[in-house]
């Protein structure tokens, strides 16, 4: 993992201490207060942001203490004669340091304000670009690095719809991701992804340069977003597929198209009208709040890109280099040499870096 750098000296992270100290001697008041007590939502409120920051002072307490005794075992490293002590000394060096990381990870996710949609489950929706059958398989190994991803963070997903290529790929997948904190864990994945190697398809052995683009969208509540349903426009069609037993002879696809936005959305993996109605929904809701959020973002002056673009291969926000085993994010420069790792689910390796720099970046102006 890379070092992350939050502040300059341990006297700059006390003074970033003091409110959250102010905070917690005004909530120990407020806790033994008879009318606070009364109210239990109020006491409920309190007792968690009471918890949690003693929790974050704990943890800087540590961190303090982990400073402190780096210092020390550098010092020791270096005065060590006996190659014993040194290697010793290295291998606690390394916990310490492993431990630091850590440390400050946390510190700095405390400390910045966040967005309520981190916390809600989200939709992924992932498409082959540029590249033909190698697009497309790319496409499937995303899928399946995020799905390891989803088990490593005890998270669940289901599949909303799904087109796959002739070479097990997938010209497109759509899942739902649920669990505490979805979207946080997701939401840097949203752009166009490129891919560096030899393709299964390429006889002569040559290095193709394909893109797939993925988007992740927040998942609105019922209270976030509410969609009147005359302003909906509801088709039931025949599911395609390749044939044979299993091949639906009955209307169970559906399209729904949101009048006002122009959104349309089309499922047909399962063989119920009513469950493929039910995620052409969630899809329809995920991709309305994105629209609203966007516009909401526009009035305030914030003229951002979408998130998807053109999938060409110039708008990239990572690329993934098989003969040299790197995964490079262009957001922040970073290149690790860890490919196939990262492909197997260790998306921290990636994603924390992403977090760690955003977050400092908030912390400017907090």
């Amino acid at each position: 993992m890379e070092q992350l750098t939050i502040f300059d000296s341990i006297a700059e992270l006390e003074k970033r201490l003091k409110p959250y100290v102010a905070r917690r001697q005004e909530i120990e008041l407020l806790l033994s207060d008879p009318k606070v007590l009364a109210d239990s939502s109020q006491t409920q409120g309190l007792s968690k942001e009471y918890k949690d920051i003693t929790t974050m002072l704990q943890m800087i307490e540590e961190y303090k203490q982990i400073d402190k005794d780096i210092r020390e075992t550098k010092e020791l490293k270096t005065a060590a004669e006996e190659d014993e002590i040194k290697e010793m000394a290295e291998k606690e060096l390394e916990r310490l340091e492993k431990r630091n990381r850590e440390l400050q990870y946390s510190i700095l996710y405390f400390l910045v304000p966040k967005d309520p949609a981190w916390k809600s489950n989200c939709i992924i929706e992932i498409r082959a670009a540029a590249g033909g059958e190698e697009s497309a398989i790319f496409a499937a190994d995303l899928f399946r690095m995020y799905t390891k991803y989803i088990e490593k963070k005890k998270l669940r997903y289901e599949i909303l719809s799904s087109r796959p290529s002739d070479l097990s790929g997938l010209k497109e997948i759509i899942f739902s991701v649920e669990g505490d904190s979805a979207f946080r864990y997701y939401r840097f994945e949203s752009g166009v992804h490129r891919v560096q190697r030899v393709p299964v398809t390429e006889a002569s052995g040559r290095l193709h340069t394909s893109t797939v683009t993925v988007a992740v969208l927040p998942e609105p509540t019922e209270i976030e977003l509410k969609i009147d349903p005359q302003d909906l426009k509801v088709d039931v069609f025949r599911a395609g597929g390749h044939g044979g037993q299993h091949v639906n002879v009955t209307d169970s696809a559906v399209r729904i198209t949101h009048i006002p936005t122009g959104v349309v959305v089309s499922c047909q993996d399962e063989r119920s009208q009513l469950k493929n109605k039910v995620r052409a929904m969630k899809i329809l809701r995920a991709r309305i709040l994105k629209i609203k959020r966007a516009e909401e973002q526009k009035k305030l002056g914030d003229q951002r890109r979408s998130q998807i673009g053109s999938g060409d291969r110039a708008e990239k926000i990572r690329t993934y280099n098989f003969p040299q085993n790197r995964v490079t994010d262009h957001r922040i420069g970073l290149s690790i040499h860890n490919l196939i790792e990262i492909l197997e689910g260790n998306l921290d390796f990636v994603t924390q870096p992403l977090e760690a720099a955003e977050i400092t970046e908030a912390l400017k102006t907090v």
